[in-house]
Protein backbone atom coordinates (compact mmCIF):
# COMPACT_ATOMS: atom_id res chain seq x y z
CA UNK A 1 0.00 0.00 0.00
CA UNK A 2 2.99 1.90 0.18
CA UNK A 3 6.16 2.70 -1.06
CA UNK A 4 9.21 0.54 1.04
CA UNK A 5 10.52 0.22 4.41
CA UNK A 6 8.65 -2.66 5.93
CA UNK A 7 8.58 -6.11 5.27
CA UNK A 8 5.06 -7.36 7.46
CA UNK A 9 3.16 -9.42 5.14
CA UNK A 10 5.51 -10.55 2.72
CA UNK A 11 3.68 -13.85 1.67
CA UNK A 12 0.55 -11.75 -0.04
CA UNK A 13 2.99 -9.82 -2.66
CA UNK A 14 3.15 -11.44 -6.02
CA UNK A 15 6.38 -12.84 -7.64
CA UNK A 16 8.83 -10.68 -9.83
CA UNK A 17 7.77 -7.13 -7.00
CA UNK A 18 11.13 -5.50 -6.62
CA UNK A 19 12.76 -5.80 -2.66
CA UNK A 20 11.16 -2.23 -1.48
CA UNK A 21 7.91 -2.82 -3.48
CA UNK A 22 7.31 -5.86 -1.03
CA UNK A 23 8.35 -4.61 1.74
CA UNK A 24 5.76 -1.72 2.09
CA UNK A 25 4.50 -0.58 5.69
CA UNK A 26 0.82 -1.08 6.48
CA UNK A 27 1.05 1.59 9.23
CA UNK A 28 2.57 4.84 9.87
CA UNK A 29 4.34 3.16 13.02
CA UNK A 30 6.45 0.89 11.39
CA UNK A 31 7.82 3.65 8.78
CA UNK A 32 11.73 3.90 9.99
CA UNK A 33 14.25 6.59 10.07
CA UNK A 34 11.05 9.53 10.35
CA UNK A 35 10.10 11.43 13.78
CA UNK A 36 6.70 12.86 12.13
CA UNK A 37 5.43 9.45 12.05
CA UNK A 38 6.51 8.49 15.63
CA UNK A 39 4.25 7.77 18.99
CA UNK A 40 4.25 11.79 19.56
CA UNK A 41 4.79 12.90 15.66
CA UNK A 42 3.21 15.22 13.91
CA UNK A 43 1.21 13.39 11.41
CA UNK A 44 0.71 10.71 14.38
CA UNK A 45 -0.97 13.37 16.25
CA UNK A 46 -2.93 14.43 13.21
CA UNK A 47 -4.30 11.09 12.81
CA UNK A 48 -5.23 10.90 16.47
CA UNK A 49 -7.09 13.91 15.75
CA UNK A 50 -9.27 12.81 13.07
CA UNK A 51 -8.11 15.89 10.48
CA UNK A 52 -5.92 16.52 8.07
CA UNK A 53 -4.51 19.53 6.46
CA UNK A 54 -2.82 19.97 3.33
CA UNK A 55 1.09 19.17 4.03
CA UNK A 56 4.36 19.57 1.65
CA UNK A 57 6.84 17.11 2.66
CA UNK A 58 10.37 18.41 2.00
CA UNK A 59 12.82 15.72 1.97
CA UNK A 60 15.49 13.45 -0.09
CA UNK A 61 14.46 10.57 -2.09
CA UNK A 62 13.76 6.67 -0.70
CA UNK A 63 12.48 8.43 3.19
CA UNK A 64 9.20 7.44 2.39
CA UNK A 65 7.17 10.81 1.84
CA UNK A 66 4.77 8.83 -0.74
CA UNK A 67 4.51 6.12 1.37
CA UNK A 68 3.44 8.30 4.18
CA UNK A 69 0.78 9.62 2.09
CA UNK A 70 -1.01 6.80 0.94
CA UNK A 71 -0.71 5.91 4.99
CA UNK A 72 -2.55 8.76 5.87
CA UNK A 73 -5.33 8.30 3.45
CA UNK A 74 -6.10 4.99 4.01
CA UNK A 75 -5.88 5.84 7.98
CA UNK A 76 -8.35 8.66 7.73
CA UNK A 77 -10.32 6.79 4.99
CA UNK A 78 -9.79 9.68 2.79
CA UNK A 79 -10.08 8.97 -1.40
CA UNK A 80 -6.06 8.67 -2.37
CA UNK A 81 -5.12 10.31 -6.01
CA UNK A 82 -1.67 10.44 -7.34
CA UNK A 83 -0.11 12.52 -10.01
CA UNK A 84 3.16 13.57 -10.77
CA UNK A 85 4.11 17.40 -11.70
CA UNK A 86 6.65 15.81 -14.08
CA UNK A 87 3.90 14.15 -16.32
CA UNK A 88 1.08 15.99 -15.34
CA UNK A 89 -0.34 19.04 -16.88
CA UNK A 90 -3.29 21.57 -16.44
CA UNK A 91 -6.39 19.24 -18.40
CA UNK A 92 -5.06 16.69 -15.95
CA UNK A 93 -5.27 18.95 -12.94
CA UNK A 94 -8.93 19.86 -13.71
CA UNK A 95 -9.76 16.23 -14.54
CA UNK A 96 -8.38 15.38 -11.18
CA UNK A 97 -9.95 18.15 -9.22
CA UNK A 98 -13.40 16.99 -11.12
CA UNK A 99 -13.36 14.04 -9.39
CA UNK A 100 -12.43 14.84 -6.24
CA UNK A 101 -15.46 17.15 -6.33
CA UNK A 102 -17.60 14.34 -7.85
CA UNK A 103 -16.17 12.37 -4.54
CA UNK A 104 -17.16 14.78 -1.97
CA UNK A 105 -20.50 15.54 -3.58
CA UNK A 106 -21.08 11.63 -2.34
CA UNK A 107 -19.83 12.54 1.03
CA UNK A 108 -16.45 11.67 0.87
CA UNK A 109 -12.83 13.84 0.56
CA UNK A 110 -9.91 13.15 -1.27
CA UNK A 111 -5.70 13.12 -0.21
CA UNK A 112 -4.54 14.79 -3.66
CA UNK A 113 -0.92 13.49 -3.66
CA UNK A 114 1.41 15.43 -6.11
CA UNK A 115 4.65 13.87 -6.32
CA UNK A 116 7.34 16.44 -7.24
CA UNK A 117 5.26 19.37 -6.99
CA UNK A 118 7.94 22.15 -7.51
CA UNK A 119 8.24 21.33 -11.17
CA UNK A 120 4.64 22.81 -12.13
CA UNK A 121 4.72 26.54 -12.56
CA UNK A 122 3.75 28.97 -10.82
CA UNK A 123 -0.03 29.20 -12.28
CA UNK A 124 0.17 25.64 -11.83
CA UNK A 125 0.78 26.03 -8.16
CA UNK A 126 -2.13 28.67 -8.15
CA UNK A 127 -4.70 26.50 -9.95
CA UNK A 128 -4.66 24.04 -6.50
CA UNK A 129 -5.77 27.17 -3.94
CA UNK A 130 -9.62 27.10 -4.72
CA UNK A 131 -9.96 23.70 -4.29
CA UNK A 132 -7.36 23.68 -1.17
CA UNK A 133 -9.64 26.38 0.32
CA UNK A 134 -12.74 25.15 -0.25
CA UNK A 135 -11.92 21.67 1.17
CA UNK A 136 -12.29 19.68 -2.04
CA UNK A 137 -8.82 18.10 -2.06
CA UNK A 138 -6.15 17.98 0.69
CA UNK A 139 -3.05 18.88 -1.08
CA UNK A 140 0.19 16.56 0.22
CA UNK A 141 2.40 17.77 -2.05
CA UNK A 142 6.53 16.03 -2.15
CA UNK A 143 9.48 18.04 -3.27
CA UNK A 144 12.88 17.46 -3.06
CA UNK A 145 13.92 21.12 -3.30
CA UNK A 146 13.43 24.13 -0.38
CA UNK A 147 9.66 24.92 -0.33
CA UNK A 148 10.91 28.44 -0.02
CA UNK A 149 12.19 28.66 -3.05
CA UNK A 150 10.69 26.84 -5.12
CA UNK A 151 6.54 27.23 -4.16
CA UNK A 152 4.46 30.10 -4.34
CA UNK A 153 3.99 32.24 -1.27
CA UNK A 154 0.20 31.59 -1.55
CA UNK A 155 0.49 27.75 -1.15
CA UNK A 156 3.18 27.57 1.12
CA UNK A 157 0.21 29.37 3.62
CA UNK A 158 -2.24 26.85 3.03
CA UNK A 159 0.10 23.83 4.05
CA UNK A 160 2.22 22.90 6.41
CA UNK A 161 5.72 22.22 5.45
CA UNK A 162 7.33 18.52 7.04
CA UNK A 163 11.07 17.62 6.79
CA UNK A 164 12.10 14.48 5.97
CA UNK A 165 15.06 13.33 6.90
CA UNK A 166 18.01 11.10 5.28
CA UNK A 167 17.81 7.74 6.79
CA UNK A 168 20.73 7.48 9.42
CA UNK A 169 22.65 4.03 9.23
CA UNK A 170 20.69 2.70 12.00
CA UNK A 171 17.47 2.83 9.93
CA UNK A 172 18.85 1.34 6.83
CA UNK A 173 20.21 -1.56 9.14
CA UNK A 174 17.03 -2.09 10.45
CA UNK A 175 15.54 -2.18 6.94
CA UNK A 176 18.32 -4.76 5.84
CA UNK A 177 17.17 -6.80 8.83
CA UNK A 178 13.61 -6.63 7.66
CA UNK A 179 14.72 -7.97 3.89
CA UNK A 180 16.38 -10.66 5.55
CA UNK A 181 13.21 -11.53 7.78
CA UNK A 182 11.17 -11.35 4.54
CA UNK A 183 13.60 -13.41 2.22
CA UNK A 184 14.46 -16.13 5.02
CA UNK A 185 18.32 -15.63 4.05
CA UNK A 186 21.45 -13.84 5.63
CA UNK A 187 22.73 -11.18 3.07
CA UNK A 188 26.22 -13.10 2.12
CA UNK A 189 28.36 -10.47 3.22
CA UNK A 190 30.85 -9.72 5.69
CA UNK A 191 30.78 -7.17 8.48
CA UNK A 192 33.11 -4.67 7.32
CA UNK A 193 31.12 -5.06 3.64
CA UNK A 194 27.76 -4.79 5.55
CA UNK A 195 28.79 -1.79 7.04
CA UNK A 196 29.73 -0.51 3.72
CA UNK A 197 26.36 -1.32 2.32
CA UNK A 198 24.46 1.06 4.52
CA UNK A 199 27.06 4.25 3.75
CA UNK A 200 26.31 3.30 -0.27
CA UNK A 201 22.31 3.87 0.42
CA UNK A 202 23.23 7.55 1.02
CA UNK A 203 20.19 7.72 3.21
CA UNK A 204 18.57 6.48 0.94
CA UNK A 205 15.65 3.58 2.28
CA UNK A 206 15.03 2.67 -1.47
CA UNK A 207 18.17 2.22 -2.59
CA UNK A 208 19.13 0.71 0.34
CA UNK A 209 16.83 -2.07 -0.61
CA UNK A 210 17.82 -2.01 -4.20
CA UNK A 211 21.44 -3.05 -3.36
CA UNK A 212 20.64 -5.92 -1.18
CA UNK A 213 18.69 -7.20 -4.09
CA UNK A 214 21.47 -6.92 -6.34
CA UNK A 215 23.93 -8.57 -3.66
CA UNK A 216 21.75 -11.47 -3.30
CA UNK A 217 21.23 -12.16 -7.46
CA UNK A 218 25.22 -11.49 -8.04
CA UNK A 219 25.86 -14.12 -5.31
CA UNK A 220 26.94 -17.42 -6.23
CA UNK A 221 25.76 -20.57 -3.76
CA UNK A 222 28.08 -20.38 -0.44
CA UNK A 223 29.63 -17.07 -1.82
CA UNK A 224 30.04 -14.53 1.00
CA UNK A 225 31.65 -10.81 -0.23
CA UNK A 226 34.49 -8.80 1.42
CA UNK A 227 34.27 -5.36 1.09
CA UNK A 228 36.35 -4.82 -2.39
CA UNK A 229 33.94 -7.83 -3.61
CA UNK A 230 30.88 -6.07 -2.94
CA UNK A 231 31.92 -2.99 -4.39
CA UNK A 232 32.60 -4.78 -7.42
CA UNK A 233 29.65 -6.78 -7.48
CA UNK A 234 27.19 -3.51 -7.16
CA UNK A 235 29.51 -1.12 -9.45
CA UNK A 236 29.16 1.59 -6.89
CA UNK A 237 31.85 3.61 -4.79
CA UNK A 238 31.08 3.93 -1.22
CA UNK A 239 31.28 7.76 -0.73
CA UNK A 240 34.10 8.73 1.76
CA UNK A 241 31.74 10.48 4.00
CA UNK A 242 28.21 10.25 4.07
CA UNK A 243 26.51 13.49 2.30
CA UNK A 244 23.80 13.30 4.81
CA UNK A 245 25.44 12.85 8.30
CA UNK A 246 28.00 14.21 10.12
CA UNK A 247 30.89 13.80 7.52
CA UNK A 248 29.44 16.27 5.11
CA UNK A 249 28.63 18.79 7.97
CA UNK A 250 31.57 18.40 9.64
CA UNK A 251 33.23 19.34 6.44
CA UNK A 252 31.57 22.23 4.93
CA UNK A 253 31.77 23.71 8.30
CA UNK A 254 35.32 23.35 8.24
CA UNK A 255 35.40 25.06 4.86
CA UNK A 256 33.12 27.92 5.64
CA UNK A 257 34.89 28.60 9.23
CA UNK A 258 38.21 28.71 7.61
CA UNK A 259 37.22 31.41 4.74
CA UNK A 260 35.41 33.13 7.48
CA UNK A 261 38.76 32.76 9.21
CA UNK A 262 40.80 34.09 6.34
CA UNK A 263 42.92 30.88 6.31
CA UNK A 264 43.40 29.89 2.49
CA UNK A 265 45.28 27.21 2.97
CA UNK A 266 42.91 25.66 5.15
CA UNK A 267 40.11 26.11 3.37
CA UNK A 268 42.13 24.91 0.47
CA UNK A 269 42.56 21.72 1.90
CA UNK A 270 38.59 21.19 3.17
CA UNK A 271 37.93 22.24 -0.65
CA UNK A 272 39.92 19.36 -1.96
CA UNK A 273 38.54 16.92 0.88
CA UNK A 274 34.82 17.08 -0.09
CA UNK A 275 35.99 16.84 -4.04
CA UNK A 276 37.67 13.95 -3.60
CA UNK A 277 34.55 12.30 -1.40
CA UNK A 278 32.94 12.91 -4.63
CA UNK A 279 30.63 16.10 -3.20
CA UNK A 280 28.57 17.49 -5.87
CA UNK A 281 30.10 20.44 -7.70
CA UNK A 282 26.78 22.75 -7.26
CA UNK A 283 26.59 22.34 -3.94
CA UNK A 284 30.23 23.78 -3.06
CA UNK A 285 29.21 26.11 -5.67
CA UNK A 286 26.58 27.32 -3.80
CA UNK A 287 27.96 27.56 -0.43
CA UNK A 288 30.87 29.95 -1.76
CA UNK A 289 28.38 31.96 -2.89
CA UNK A 290 26.83 31.77 0.42
CA UNK A 291 29.98 32.68 2.32
CA UNK A 292 30.60 35.41 -0.48
CA UNK A 293 27.09 37.00 0.73
CA UNK A 294 27.39 35.94 4.71
CA UNK A 295 31.05 36.51 5.14
CA UNK A 296 32.25 39.33 3.16
CA UNK A 297 29.65 41.21 1.26
CA UNK A 298 29.80 44.61 0.62
CA UNK A 299 33.47 44.84 2.63
CA UNK A 300 34.68 43.51 -1.07
CA UNK A 301 31.75 43.54 -3.56
CA UNK A 302 33.58 41.56 -6.28
CA UNK A 303 33.83 38.65 -3.82
CA UNK A 304 30.04 37.94 -5.10
CA UNK A 305 30.68 38.04 -8.20
CA UNK A 306 33.69 36.01 -8.72
CA UNK A 307 32.13 33.24 -6.73
CA UNK A 308 29.40 33.55 -9.38
CA UNK A 309 31.55 33.27 -11.81
CA UNK A 310 33.40 30.12 -10.75
CA UNK A 311 30.38 28.31 -10.54
CA UNK A 312 29.81 29.26 -14.50
CA UNK A 313 33.61 28.54 -14.91
CA UNK A 314 32.81 24.67 -13.97
CA UNK A 315 29.63 24.69 -15.98
CA UNK A 316 31.51 25.76 -18.82
CA UNK A 317 34.54 23.28 -18.51
CA UNK A 318 33.53 20.43 -16.15
CA UNK A 319 35.51 18.19 -13.96
CA UNK A 320 38.53 18.80 -13.31
CA UNK A 321 39.63 21.51 -14.86
CA UNK A 322 36.69 23.41 -13.56
CA UNK A 323 37.91 22.63 -9.72
CA UNK A 324 40.08 25.24 -10.25
CA UNK A 325 37.25 27.58 -10.43
CA UNK A 326 35.93 26.54 -7.50
CA UNK A 327 39.73 26.94 -6.10
CA UNK A 328 40.32 30.47 -7.06
CA UNK A 329 37.00 31.72 -5.40
CA UNK A 330 38.20 29.86 -2.19
CA UNK A 331 41.08 31.80 -1.91
CA UNK A 332 39.58 34.89 -3.43
CA UNK A 333 36.66 34.77 -0.39
CA UNK A 334 39.28 33.64 2.37
CA UNK A 335 41.61 36.59 1.97
CA UNK A 336 38.93 39.02 0.95
CA UNK A 337 38.31 41.76 3.92
CA UNK A 338 35.35 40.45 5.87
CA UNK A 339 31.89 41.82 6.89
CA UNK A 340 28.55 40.34 8.38
CA UNK A 341 26.96 43.80 8.18
CA UNK A 342 24.68 43.24 5.72
CA UNK A 343 23.59 40.19 6.98
CA UNK A 344 23.23 41.39 10.73
CA UNK A 345 21.32 44.48 8.36
CA UNK A 346 18.66 42.28 6.91
CA UNK A 347 18.05 40.00 9.95
CA UNK A 348 17.18 42.59 12.00
CA UNK A 349 15.25 44.34 9.20
CA UNK A 350 12.97 41.10 8.67
CA UNK A 351 12.49 40.76 12.57
CA UNK A 352 11.15 44.23 12.08
CA UNK A 353 9.17 43.53 9.50
CA UNK A 354 7.52 41.04 11.45
CA UNK A 355 6.96 43.02 14.60
CA UNK A 356 5.42 46.01 12.97
CA UNK A 357 3.10 44.25 10.59
CA UNK A 358 1.43 45.98 7.40
CA UNK A 359 2.19 49.16 7.72
CA UNK A 360 1.23 51.93 5.34
CA UNK A 361 4.30 53.62 3.89
CA UNK A 362 4.08 57.46 4.43
CA UNK A 363 1.45 58.93 1.93
CA UNK A 364 4.41 60.66 0.65
CA UNK A 365 6.59 58.47 -1.25
CA UNK A 366 3.29 56.38 -2.92
CA UNK A 367 2.28 56.84 -6.34
CA UNK A 368 -1.40 58.40 -6.96
CA UNK A 369 -2.65 56.99 -10.41
CA UNK A 370 -6.23 57.71 -9.36
CA UNK A 371 -8.33 60.60 -7.82
CA UNK A 372 -9.29 59.25 -5.36
CA UNK A 373 -5.59 57.97 -4.22
CA UNK A 374 -4.64 61.87 -5.02
CA UNK A 375 -7.32 62.98 -2.83
CA UNK A 376 -6.04 60.51 -0.52
CA UNK A 377 -3.32 62.08 -0.38
CA UNK A 378 -0.96 59.75 -2.00
CA UNK A 379 2.46 61.46 -3.26
CA UNK A 380 1.66 64.81 -2.01
CA UNK A 381 4.81 66.56 -0.45
CA UNK A 382 7.20 64.03 -2.47
CA UNK A 383 10.49 65.42 -2.81
CA UNK A 384 12.32 64.06 -6.34
CA UNK A 385 16.16 63.57 -4.97
CA UNK A 386 17.86 64.13 -8.27
CA UNK A 387 16.23 67.82 -8.38
CA UNK A 388 17.44 68.71 -4.97
CA UNK A 389 21.02 69.78 -4.01
CA UNK A 390 23.22 66.57 -4.13
CA UNK A 391 20.57 64.47 -5.30
CA UNK A 392 19.30 63.65 -2.04
CA UNK A 393 16.44 65.00 -0.27
CA UNK A 394 16.59 64.28 3.49
CA UNK A 395 13.05 62.72 3.51
CA UNK A 396 11.44 60.08 5.69
CA UNK A 397 10.88 56.34 3.93
CA UNK A 398 9.52 54.54 7.16
CA UNK A 399 6.21 54.35 7.94
CA UNK A 400 5.10 56.91 10.36
CA UNK A 401 3.80 54.38 13.24
CA UNK A 402 7.12 53.09 12.91
CA UNK A 403 9.61 55.72 12.82
CA UNK A 404 13.29 55.59 11.71
CA UNK A 405 15.44 52.71 12.08
CA UNK A 406 19.00 52.12 11.73
CA UNK A 407 20.22 48.06 10.60
CA UNK A 408 22.88 48.42 8.17
CA UNK A 409 25.55 49.95 10.73
CA UNK A 410 29.03 49.13 8.14
CA UNK A 411 32.95 48.36 9.84
CA UNK A 412 35.71 50.58 8.82
CA UNK A 413 36.68 48.01 6.45
CA UNK A 414 37.59 47.02 2.58
CA UNK A 415 34.66 49.06 0.32
CA UNK A 416 32.12 49.15 3.71
CA UNK A 417 34.80 51.91 4.45
CA UNK A 418 33.67 54.07 1.73
CA UNK A 419 29.96 53.38 2.12
CA UNK A 420 29.99 53.87 6.33
CA UNK A 421 31.66 57.61 4.78
CA UNK A 422 28.17 58.08 2.50
CA UNK A 423 25.78 57.23 5.19
CA UNK A 424 27.62 59.50 7.77
CA UNK A 425 27.23 62.23 5.87
CA UNK A 426 23.85 61.47 4.48
CA UNK A 427 22.68 61.09 7.50
CA UNK A 428 24.31 64.49 8.64
CA UNK A 429 22.47 66.56 5.52
CA UNK A 430 19.07 64.31 6.66
CA UNK A 431 19.86 65.95 9.85
CA UNK A 432 19.84 69.66 8.53
CA UNK A 433 17.08 69.60 6.06
CA UNK A 434 14.81 68.45 8.53
CA UNK A 435 15.31 70.84 10.68
CA UNK A 436 15.21 73.42 8.19
CA UNK A 437 11.90 71.66 7.37
CA UNK A 438 13.56 70.35 3.59
CA UNK A 439 11.32 66.61 4.06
Amino acid sequence: MADLFNADQPDKAPAGRPLADRLRPASLDQVVGQQLTGDDGALTRMIRSGSLGSMIFWGPPGTGKTTVARLLAGETGLAFEQISAIFSGVADLKKVFEMARMRRSNGRQTLLFVDEIHRFNRAQQDSFLPVMEDGTVILVGATTENPSFELNAALLSRARVLVFRSLDEESIARLLQRAEESEGRKLPVEEEARELLLRMADGDGRAALTLAEEVWRAAKPGEVFDAEGLQRVVQRRAPIYDKGQDGHYNLISALHKSVRGSDPDAALYYLARMFDAGEDPLYLGRRLVRMAVEDIGLADPQALVVANAAKDAYDYLGSPEGELAFAEATVYLATAPKSNAVYTAFKSAMRAAKEHGSLLPPRHILNAPTKLMKDEDYGKGYQYDHDMPEAFSGQDYFPEKMGRQVFYDPPERGFEREIRKRLDYWSKLRSERQKGGGS
